[in-house]
């Protein structure tokens, strides 16, 4: 199955990071050209491309966004808020066991992935697309989210320094981000399962030098 075929329900009505909530034709719109751009890059897929594969003619699409810059934006902004607001909730859910917080927290980002493989794809190849003030935007959004994290990981290995909890981390997400690479071979709550006990061993595994 193709990050493009994946896509289906990525952008629609959510991040996985809440409750979904019905889907615009807008919301449909994005939905495809989050699949086009996973699928064929960025400059591999014109207006006229995205508005062929939605059945919109050029001036009913550019109703809906300026152009492919600002399709770019309303995908990776909003899903940037989201995981950083499922994160606090989720690791403030635990305030005296970082251990649940860590599983709530691994929980959490591993269902975003699955459900999200096309717009993880668009964020590791094509954030760079984007003007200064969204990207600056989004790169904050996600140190943020990383500090969540930060702060789970070294109360669970007292004495760890944030910057070895930093590394485990994004160790962590280049796991459960592998989404976009993964097949259909294996079912959904297999990979999920495979890709949360991965995670938890990983970030429970002796951190001693």
């Amino acid at each position: 199955m193709t990050v493009e075929h994946q896509a289906r329900g990525a952008t629609s009505g959510g991040t996985g990071t809440g409750t979904p909530r019905r889907r615009s034709r807008k919301d449909e719109i994005l939905e495809i050209a989050v699949g086009l751009f996973a699928a064929r890059g960025y400059h591999g897929v014109s207006m006229d491309d995205i508005g062929a594969a939605a059945g919109v003619t050029g001036p009913a699409l550019y109703h809906h966004f300026a152009g492919k810059e600002a399709m770019l934006v309303a995908a990776l902004i909003p899903v940037s808020e989201g995981l950083l607001a499922g994160g606090r909730e989720r690791s403030a859910g635990h305030p005296d066991d970082p251990r649940a917080a860590l599983e709530s927290l691994i929980d959490f980002h591993v269902d975003f992935a699955l459900a999200n493989p096309a717009v993880i794809a668009l964020h590791l190849h094509e954030l760079d697309r984007l003007p200064d003030e969204p990207r600056r935007r989004i790169r904050r959004l996600q140190r943020l989210y990383v500090e969540e994290w930060v702060t789970v990981l070294t109360a669970l290995h007292p004495g760890m320094p944030d910057g070895e909890a930093r590394v485990l981390a994004h160790a962590a997400f280049g796991l459960m981000n592998s989404t976009p690479f993964l097949g259909g071979e294996v079912d959904r709550r297999r990979r999920a399962e495979l890709l949360r006990g991965a995670t938890v061993a990983a970030l429970l595994a002796s951190t001693a030098p």
